[in-house]
């Protein structure tokens, strides 16, 4: 990684104290004060990266001086110690400050829709469904997020055929964003009566919410909005209006059908929500198509047909095999301790970015 040129530090500095002066004047405008006042949020972590970089650097100077230009053996000794310490606090406040640099996604910081849906593997994919959207229910207390069910499709022996949720919350989709994939059990069903193990799969899309802002949606020209009775399991009447709604995006055949609550409106809203979801990101899969002459990250690829973890009972390990990270906490991470692999999957889509910089 090559260190952030001391003429960009100062760039950084200045920038931060122009902006703060600016605030400080009291003269701006309220959009104009809003704008600077964002913007100075922005930089002031990087800046004080920056000004931690800049200390550190002025004292292994001072270090380095000390330690080869005094005569005093004790005090030599002293600084070639302060000085090796003073490296290893260089070499991490560097990483920092690279890595603060770094171009952010735009939607880290927001709420994000999560969809599960069981793949391979009949009932026992459902019961593995259900099982995930659990595992990221319980992640997302541990966080103080919120979970909003959004639609649900309950298979006879239990879990989930598909669910669709909202997670609101601080970080959210930074967080949860490296999840879009194929997940893969292997387990013995407790249907099973010789004891094999079977392999099944569900699949996982992480997608960050849009804002009514981020999709223009001319409802006279665009949808198509069809209602009708929702029903329940083998075509089961659980309504007797017509509350169930189904909306087609007529530019691009995109349907959505939301019945799980009693009110055609919050139906409506309910659909309208995952719609500019999809759409949202769509539109992101595109732009990052046009940008494919940059790297693919590894583990940040977004391809939800990509087999990314199996999650082997028998062994009660995790593996994700995007970064041949193993893990035997399978219970803990079922129960929501998902931290350390999370962590690593951000680690290392860091360290892919950190080294394209340099590449």
């Amino acid at each position: 990684m090559t260190p952030i040129s001391p003429d960009r530090i100062r760039q950084i500095e200045a920038k931060r104290d122009e902006l703060a002066a600016q605030m400080a004047t009291g003269d701006l405008p309220g959009d104009r004060f809003v704008a600077v006042s964002k913007e100075y949020a922005e930089l002031e972590p990087v800046a004080q990266a920056a000004s931690e970089v800049r200390r550190l650097r002025q004292e292994a100077e001072s270090l380095a001086y000390m330690a080869e230009d005094t005569s005093d053996d004790e005090l030599r000794q002293m600084a070639a110690e302060e000085l090796r310490e003073n490296r290893q606090a260089l070499e991490a406040a560097d990483r920092r400050l690279a890595l603060a640099l770094l171009p952010r996604d735009a939607a880290d910081e927001r709420a994000a829709m999560l969809e599960i849906r069981a793949g391979t593997g009949g009932d026992e994919a459902a019961l593995f469904a259900g099982d995930l959207f659990r595992m990221y229910q319980r992640y997302a207390d541990s966080r103080g997020w919120r979970v909003e069910l959004i639609s649900g499709s309950v298979s006879d022996a239990g879990g989930y055929k598909e669910v669709v949720a909202s997670v609101t919350g601080q970080g959210v989709f930074a967080r949860l964003k490296f999840e879009s994939g194929v997940h893969r059990v292997q387990r013995v069903p407790a249907t099973e009566a010789g004891g094999r193990i079977h392999t099944s799969a569900a699949t996982v899309a992480v997608l960050p919410e849009a804002e009514e802002v981020d999709v223009r949606i001319d409802e006279a020209k665009d949808l198509r909005i069809d209602v009708y009775r929702s029903s329940g399991p083998g075509g089961q009447s659980v309504n007797t209006t017509d509350s169930a709604v189904r909306i087609t995006h007529l530019p691009t055949g995109m349907v959505v059908i939301q019945q799980d609550e009693k009110s055609q409106h919050k139906n409506k809203a309910k659909a309208l929500k995952v719609l500019r979801t999809r759409l949202y990101e769509a539109e992101r899969e595109r732009l990052a198509a046009e940008r494919s002459g940059t790297r693919k990250a590894m583990v940040g690829s977004g391809d939800r047909s990509e087999r990314i973890r199996t999650y082997n009972f028998p062994q009660g390990r995790v593996t994700d095999h995007r970064i041949n990270l193993t893990l035997h906490r399978l219970p803990e991470i079922l129960q929501g301790e998902m931290d350390e692999l999370l962590g690593a999957l951000i680690a290392e889509d860091e360290a892919e970015r950190l080294a394209s910089l340099d590449g």
